[in-house]
C-alpha cells in the first residue's frame, strides 16, 4: 500500500471515530493548492536543461504551510500529496501553528555540480515566491537538501520581499538557523521514548535497542540512549549492519563511519545480516530509515516489545495489525518523529523575534513539547479506545476539524 493511500485510510479511521461531518472529511482531504512549475537552467557546460518543480500546499486554518523540498529523481506527486497531508496532521499532534505541505524538484542532485544545484535553487525560488512566505508558506530541507539549499532559497525569496529569515527553516547557523536544529529529530525521538516508557514504569537505562538506518537521525537517538545508559545493540545503514550483545560503543562507531565511511569492518562487534535486524530480539525497535520496512513477510517474526516510528511509515498497514495482535507497543511517526518540525517553528519564532535562543531553551522546550503531546494522545486514547496511532491520528485531525470550523469553512 502506497504512502498516500496509508495516510488516507488512517484520516478516514480517525475522522469515524470522530464522528466527522462527511463534507468536512472530504474537504480537510482535498490540498488547499498544488504547483507545478518549470525550471530551466544552463549547465556547466552551457546546454539548456529543463526540471519540473512543485509544491503541495495541503491545509493552512491552523497557520502557515511547512514542509521539505527534497530533490529526488522520482519525486512522485502521490507520495509528495502525502507527505503534505502527513505534515497537517503531524503539526497538529505537536500543537504548533502550522499548517502541511511539501515540494520538490525531479532531478539527482549527485549529477549535479554545486553551481548547478544553486542555480535550479534559485529558478525554483523565482517561480514560487509569491506563493510561499513567513505567514505563508515555510520550506525546508528534506532528501536532497540541505542547509546551503535554505541559504540560496532565502537570498533568492529577500531579493524579491527584503531581507526575511523566517521564510524557510533548517538555515545555516550564521544566517539565523537554531542551535539544536541538526539533532532535533533524533533528540525528540528520545523524548518521545522516553515519556512512552514511563507509561511503563520504565527507563531508557538497562533496556536493550536496535536501531535501523544510521543516518542524522538514527545517529542521534543512538548517541543519545547511549548517554542515558541504555544499550544499542545493533546498528545498520546502507552499508551493513553491527551487533554486540553488550551494547555498541555508540562514540567509537560514529568515529569509526566517520573515518571509513561505514559500518562494516568495526572492531567493536560482530556483522549482522540486515535483513535479520529488524526481527533480532531486543527491548525497543527504532527504525529510522526508510518506509514500508516492517510488512507482512517479516512482522510475525519481530521480537521487540515497543516499536518506535523515527522514520516516516516504516509499518504498513497489515504489519501494523498483525503486531497489535502481537502486543507489541507502536509509537507513530506522526508524533515520534515531530522533534524535526518542532524546532523548525522555534527556529521561525527565534527570526521572527530577532532573538535567538541559547540551545539548553530549544532542548528544554522541546522536551515540553514533546511531553505535552504525549499526554494529549493518551486522553485520545483513553477517549475513543484506539491504540497510539488513532490516538495520534484522532488528536491532529480533530485540531483541523476544530479550527476549520471556527473560521467558517462553508462561508
Amino acid at each position: 500500500m502506497n504512502a498516500l493511500a496509508g495516510t488516507s485510510r488512517n484520516f478516514r479511521l480517525a475522522s469515524r471515530l470522530l464522528g466527522l461531518d462527511s463534507k468536512l472529511e472530504k474537504s480537510l482531504l482535498i490540498p488547499f493548492r498544488e504547483i507545478k512549475v518549470e525550471c530551466t537552467i544552463p549547465k556547466d557546460d552551457g546546454t539548456l536543461v529543463s526540471y519540473v518543480g512543485f509544491r503541495i500546499q495541503h491545509d493552512n486554518a491552523r497557520g502557515p504551510m511547512k514542509g521539505g523540498i527534497r530533490y529526488h529523481p522520482e519525486v512522485d506527486p502521490d507520495e509528495v500529496n502525502a507527505l503534505a497531508q502527513l505534515m497537517t496532521w503531524k503539526t497538529a499532534v505537536a500543537d504548533i501553528p502550522y499548517g502541511g505541505a511539501k515540494g520538490g524538484i525531479g532531478c539527482s542532485p549527485r549529477d549535479l555540480s554545486k553551481s548547478e544545484l544553486e542555480r535550479l535553487t534559485r529558478v525554483f525560488t523565482q517561480k514560487i515566491h509569491d506563493l510561499i512566505g513567513i505567514h505563508t508558506d515555510v520550506p525546508a530541507p528534506d532528501m536532497g537538501t540541505n542547509a546551503q539549499t535554505m541559504a540560496w532559497i532565502l537570498d533568492e525569496y529577500s531579493k524579491f520581499h527584503g531581507h526575511s529569515p523566517a521564510v524557510v527553516t533548517g538555515k545555516p547557523i550564521d544566517l539565523g538557523g537554531s542551535l539544536g536544529r541538526e539533532a532535533a529529530t533524533g533528540r525528540g525521538v528520545v523524548y518521545a521514548t522516553e515519556a512512552l516508557l514511563a507509561e511503563y514504569w520504565k527507563a531508557v537505562k538497562g533496556l536493550t535497542f536496535i536501531i535501523q538506518g544510521f543516518g542524522n537521525v538514527g545517529s542521534w537517538v543512538a548517541r543519545l540512549i547511549h548517554e542515558r545508559g541504555g544499550k544499542v545493540i545493533a546498528v545498520s545503514d546502507v552499508t551493513g549492519a553491527v551487533k554486540n550483545q553488550n551494547g555498541i560503543d555508540i562514540p567509537q562507531l560514529l568515529k569509526h563511519k566517520e573515518t571509513t565511511g561505514s559500518l562494516t569492518g568495526f572492531s567493536g562487534g560482530d556483522s549482522l545480516d540486515p535483513s535479520e535486524l529488524l526481527v533480532h530480539e531486543c527491548d525497543v525497535l527504532v527504525p529510522c530509515a526508510l518506509g514500508g520496512v516492517l510488512n507482512r513477510e517479516n512482522a510475525a517474526h519481530v521480537k521487540a516489545k515497543f516499536i518506535i516510528e523515527a522514520a516516516n511509515h516504516p509499518t504498513d498497514p497489515e504489519a501494523d495489525e498483525i503486531l497489535s495482535k502481537k502486543g507489541v507497543i507502536i509509537l507513530p511517526d506522526i508524533y515520534a518523529n515531530a522533534g524535526g518540525v518542532t524546532v523548525s517553528y522555534f527556529e521561525w519564532v527565534q527570526n521572527i523575534q530577532g532573538f535567538m535562543w541559547d540551545e539548553d531553551k530549544v532542548n528544554k522546550e522541546l522536551k515540553r513539547y514533546m511531553t505535552q503531546a504525549f499526554h494529549n494522545i493518551k486522553t485520545m486514547c483513553q477517549t475513543h479506545h484506539c491504540n497510539l496511532r488513532m490516538g495520534a491520528f484522532t488528536l491532529g485531525v480533530n485540531r483541523v476539524a476544530r479550527a476549520t470550523l471556527l473560521r467558517g469553512w462553508e462561508a
